[in-house]
C-alpha cells in the first residue's frame, strides 16, 4: 500500500474512535466534567486517548469487588453474640458499643447518617485516640505493638518501601512469626512496588504472608483499569490496637523526595472501633484471595473484646469506587455547609470538585474562617498547578490559603467548629473522592478534635500566607499552566 493510502485509513481509523468512543464514554457512571475530559484526550490524540481509556477508564474491578463482597456475607464469621448487635460482614459491622444518636448533637447526627451510607459503619464511642504526628514515633509504636503481639498482626498499606524503615518493620513482623503469631501484610502492587522484591522474598520465607494488592498488569482483572489503586493505611494487632492515617511505611525523606521532608498524622486506637477496623482489612484481603480467612471468628477473639477503653466518640469510613462516593462527597459539603466559626483542611493535594469548592466559598462568604494549608511544593508539578488555580478562586472568596514550607505535608485532616475533625488516607482531589481505596476517621469528640485543631496550627506556624496579590502578579505563563492543567483536574 502506498503512503497515501495508510494516511487514508489512519485518518479513517482516528474518526472512528472519536466517533465510537462517544456513546461509550457518556453512558459511563462518570460526572459530566470527567466524561468531557476523556472526550478532548480522545478527540485531540484518538489512538493514545483509546488506549488510556482501555487502561484507566473502566471499571470492570469494581463490579469483581462488589461480587466478591456479596460472596464475603455467606463466609465471614459473626461477631461473638454477646457483643455484636449483627453479623460482621463485608462492609457491615454493629457492635454493641455503637453510639446512640441522641448522644451526638444535630450538626453530628447528620455528618454521622452521611457517613454511615457511604461506609456502612456506625458511630462506635468508648474509644481511645492517641495522635502520632512525628515519623519515628509512629514507627517505634508500630513495632512495639508488633512485638507485643500474640495472635495475629494485619498490615495494609500504600506504599512500604524496601528502606531502612521498611526492613525494621519487616524484622519485627519476622520476630512475630517466629513466636507463632499470624502475620499479614497486603500492599499496593504500584505504590509498594520496591517491596516485591528482596524484602517480600525474605518475609514469605520467614512465613510473613505477603501480597500486591490490585496488580498492576495489562491483563489484570480482565483489563481492569490500572489506576484503582489501594491507597488505605492500616495495621490491626491482636484486634485489640489498631494504626490508621495518612503515613507509609518508608522514610521520611521518601527516597529524598526533592519537596523535602514528609509530615504525616497517624492515629493509635483502642476500643470499641478496632473490630471494624479488622472487618476492613480482612475485606480487602478477601478481595486479593478469593478465599476468607480459616476460623475468622478468631479475629474477633472474646479475650480481646472491644472494651471501652476511653470516651472518643468515633466514625470508620473506608471508601472507595465500590462504595456510593457520592454520600461521602456529601458529607464532606454538609459538614462545611453546617460550620458556624471555622474550616480548618490541611492536604498534600487540593483539587476540589465543584461542590466542595462552592461549599468553601459560601462559608467564606458568610463569615466562616475558612483555612486550605497545603505544601508549597508537592512530588506532582500538575497536581500543584492545578492546585493553584483552585486557591486562586478561593482567595476571591476570602479564603485563607496557607503555604506549608518545611517539606511536604501529607497530613490529610479537617476540622469544624472545634466539635469535629476527620483524619486518613483521603487527599481532597477527585481520585480520593471517586478512584482511590480510602480509608478516614470522623472524630465526634471537642478533645480530640482540639489535638487534631493543634496539629492544624503547627502546620500554619511553618507556613506562609498566599495573597491575592502575590497570586495577580505571577508571571502569565504560570497562570496559563494552571488554567491548562485545571482542565485535567476530572482525571488527577
Amino acid at each position: 500500500m502506498t503512503l497515501y493510502e495508510w494516511s487514508l485509513i489512519g485518518i479513517a481509523g482516528s474518526w472512528l474512535i472519536r466517533l465510537t468512543i462517544i456513546p461509550v464514554v457518556v453512558t459511563q457512571k462518570e460526572s459530566p466534567s470527567t466524561s468531557l475530559a476523556w472526550l478532548m484526550i480522545v478527540f485531540f490524540e484518538p489512538w493514545i486517548g483509546l488506549g488510556l481509556y482501555v487502561l484507566l477508564g473502566q471499571d470492570r474491578l469494581v463490579r469483581r469487588r462488589l461480587r466478591l463482597r456479596s460472596l464475603a456475607r455467606r463466609f465471614q464469621s459473626p461477631v461473638p453474640p454477646d457483643v455484636a448487635g449483627g453479623h460482621a460482614d463485608a462492609g457491615q459491622l454493629e457492635t454493641g458499643a455503637e453510639t446512640s444518636d441522641s448522644q451526638l448533637n444535630r450538626q453530628q447526627q447528620t455528618i454521622a447518617s452521611l457517613a454511615k451510607e457511604a461506609g456502612a459503619l456506625p458511630v462506635t464511642d468508648g474509644n481511645a485516640v492517641e495522635l502520632v504526628s512525628e515519623t519515628l514515633a509512629f514507627i517505634d509504636g508500630l513495632i512495639a505493638d508488633i512485638d507485643s503481639s500474640e495472635h495475629h498482626v494485619h498490615l495494609m498499606f500504600y506504599i512500604f518501601e524496601d528502606d531502612e524503615v521498611g526492613r525494621l518493620v519487616g524484622e519485627a513482623l519476622i520476630r512475630a512469626r517466629q513466636r507463632g503469631v499470624e502475620c499479614r501484610l497486603l500492599a499496593d502492587a504500584v505504590g509498594a512496588r520496591s517491596l516485591f522484591g528482596p524484602l517480600a522474598a525474605r518475609l514469605t520465607q520467614h512465613g510473613v504472608e505477603t501480597l500486591a494488592a490490585l496488580p498492576a498488569n495489562l491483563f489484570r482483572r480482565g483489563l481492569a483499569r490500572l489506576d484503582l489503586r489501594n491507597h488505605r493505611k492500616l495495621a490491626v494487632i491482636d484486634g485489640r490496637i489498631a494504626w490508621t492515617g495518612s503515613q507509609n511505611i518508608v522514610e521520611e525523606s521518601y527516597g529524598h523526595s526533592k519537596a523535602g521532608i514528609w509530615h504525616d498524622l497517624m492515629a493509635r486506637i483502642t476500643g470499641t472501633a478496632v473490630w471494624q477496623l479488622q472487618v476492613i482489612f480482612l475485606e480487602d484481603w478477601y478481595h486479593e484471595t478469593g478465599q476468607p480467612l480459616p476460623a475468622e471468628e478468631n479475629y474477633f477473639p472474646r479475650s480481646a473484646q472491644p472494651t471501652r477503653s476511653g470516651s472518643v466518640a468515633l466514625q470508620v469510613v473506608p471508601t472507595g469506587p465500590d462504595r456510593p462516593t457520592e454520600h461521602f462527597q456529601h458529607l464532606m459539603v454538609e459538614a462545611i455547609h453546617s460550620a458556624q466559626d471555622r474550616v480548618t483542611i490541611t492536604s498534600p493535594y487540593f483539587i476540589p470538585d465543584e461542590p466542595l469548592m462552592c461549599a468553601l466559598q459560601l462559608a467564606a462568604a458568610r463569615g466562616v474562617q475558612v483555612e486550605v494549608i497545603v505544601p508549597a511544593r508537592s512530588d506532582h508539578w500538575i497536581v500543584d498547578a492545578a492546585g493553584r488555580f483552585y486557591c486562586g478562586q478561593l482567595l476571591n472568596f476570602g479564603v485563607s490559603i496557607f503555604l506549608f514550607e518545611d517539606g511536604l505535608l501529607h497530613s490529610k485532616t479537617l476540622t469544624i467548629d472545634g466539635e469535629l475533625g476527620m483524619f486518613g488516607s483521603a487527599n481532597y482531589d477527585v481520585r480520593s473522592f471517586q478512584l482511590n481505596f480510602e480509608l478516614n476517621v470522623l472524630l465526634y469528640d471537642e478533645q480530640a478534635t482540639r489535638e487534631v485543631r493543634e496539629i492544624q496550627q503547627r502546620y500554619q506556624a511553618s507556613s506562609r500566607a498566599l495573597t491575592k496579590d502575590e497570586w495577580q502578579s505571577q508571571p502569565r505563563w504560570k497562570h496559563l499552566v494552571s488554567n491548562v492543567a485545571k482542565l485535567f483536574s476530572p482525571l488527577l
